[in-house]
């Protein structure tokens, strides 16, 4: 019997010149891992969320990792309620349990021409199939998987001993199909459960910038909480975010990693995918599939500055400088090993036309408190930015104003805009970013 976690809430609403220089002239096979399935080890499929039912890009690459015409998935929704706290059960067309979440993209695997898919039966009504004999043998006959969004701590709650964070039988036989070649996707929650220590559990940009992080679940939706024992811990080399700029989670990226001594974080937009090829061993490797990106913050060379503590915040005057900012759109590649990002083919590096300024942002963090606010927010500064000529550095600022937080955006040496159409800012490599109060 697994242990009960305790109280939870969900998350699914929830280098200069010579740097550049190494990043062009990188060999495309030295991280050409990711273009193919690996034979000899296991890969992930991590979407930010809002993961369409027709996106056959992202489908696609999880069924052709799992064997193609031959993949067996099998699906895990226990981050759902159950079908006992779920007062439309019964109906097919209002019901959001775990059962039947399962049923659902169960037939979307197929729909998208797995041989099959399956809902694996382990929620907070089958605990003790955590444990379940006739379950891992159900496990171990499937070559890929698919954790849906939800509430992570019901994964840790069913899937892990909440007090000693070790492997029930069920995710012990994932691990293991894993190590052995199956490939393990997951959606919001069922991606944020791979990830090592200080895995993130809520909260607001501008509430955990002012106050900072704190261990645990928290009922108050806007602070910023972590699970200092974290997921699975599938994914190490970063911590993990999901839903980034559609809720505008940059800022609480930034303030957890630093707050937590971590020098990365892949930020994960909606309806894409990071695929990471050898996870854990010293030949990582990963690659974005899909229409919006995934941000990579690397804070090796960041600073802190924490200053007094002001009158009714949890924390003090807090700045954050020297964070390098990467921008992955689809079919870019990145090495954690090396911390290279290479563009995708057919993608040249930009030189800005425009003399354009970058316009105005007052809500850099698309903040909740603000009804005519716009997602993806800190992107399109960035974005600005890199298209113009006019500028190296850009400001914007938080809505809030108890203080006010400014984020500076600068061209830093190096720094280059990649496209794909010639015009358009899409990549974006060695963005420096620095964030402060006033």
């Amino acid at each position: 019997m697994r242990t009960p976690f305790r109280s939870r809430r969900s998350v699914l609403a929830g280098g200069g010149a010579a740097a550049l220089v190494l990043t062009l002239a990188i060999s495309p096979t030295a991280i050409a891992d990711t273009d193919r399935p690996s034979r000899k080890s296991g890969s992930l499929v991590l979407v930010g969320g809002g993961l369409k039912e027709d996106n056959t890009q992202v489908y696609g690459e999880i069924i052709e990792r799992a064997g193609g015409d031959r993949a067996r998935i099998g699906v895990i929704t226990a981050s759902s309620v159950p079908a006992s706290q779920d007062p439309y059960a019964d109906d097919p067309d209002r019901c959001s349990n775990s059962e039947c979440n399962g049923a659902y993209y169960s037939d979307v695997f197929k729909r998208h021409g797995a041989a099959d898919a399956q809902w694996i039966p382990v929620d907070l009504d089958h605990i003790a199939n955590a444990d379940s004999q006739t379950v891992v043998r159900q496990v171990n006959a499937m070559t890929g998987f698919f954790f849906g969004g939800g509430d992570q701590s019901r994964y840790l709650t069913t899937l892990l001993d909440g007090a000693a964070h070790t492997d029930s039988k069920v995710l012990a036989a994932i691990r293991a199909r894993l190590a052995a070649g199956a490939v393990v996707s997951g959606s919001s929650a069922g991606a944020q459960i791979t990830a090592g220590a200080d895995m993130v559990t809520g909260g607001e940009s501008y509430q955990g910038l002012r106050d900072g992080s704190s261990p645990g679940y928290f009922e108050d939706a806007t602070r910023l909480g972590y699970e200092p024992q974290g997921g699975f811990g599938l994914l190490r080399s970063g911590l993990i975010d999901t839903h980034t700029g559609a809720y505008g989670r940059e800022g609480r990226a930034m303030r957890l990693a630093a707050d937590t001594g971590h020098d990365r974080v892949y930020a994960l937009e909606e309806n894409t995918a990071l695929l990471v090829e050898h996870p854990g061993g010293p030949r990582e490797r990963v690659r974005v599939i899909g229409p919006r990106g995934v941000a990579v913050f690397d804070l090796r060379r960041a600073r802190v500055h924490e200053g007094p503590k002001a009158a009714g915040t949890r924390g003090g005057s807090w700045s954050l400088t020297g964070v390098r900012y990467d921008y992955l759109t689809d079919g870019d590649r990145y090495d954690p090993r090396l911390r290279l990002t290479l563009p995708a083919p057919g993608k040249r590096s930009l030189a800005p036309r425009s003399t354009t300024p970058v316009p105005a942002n007052t809500d850099v963090f698309h903040s909740v408190a603000n009804p005519s606010g716009a997602p993806y927010s800190f992107l399109t500064t960035a974005r600005a930015l890199a298209a113009t000529r006019a500028q190296r550095t850009a400001e914007a600022t938080t809505y809030e104003d108890g203080p006010r937080f400014t984020v500076t955006f600068t061209k830093a040496p190096g720094f280059t805009a990649w496209s794909g159409d010639g015009a358009t800012p899409q990549t974006l490599t060695g963005l420096s970013i620095r964030v402060a109060d006033r």
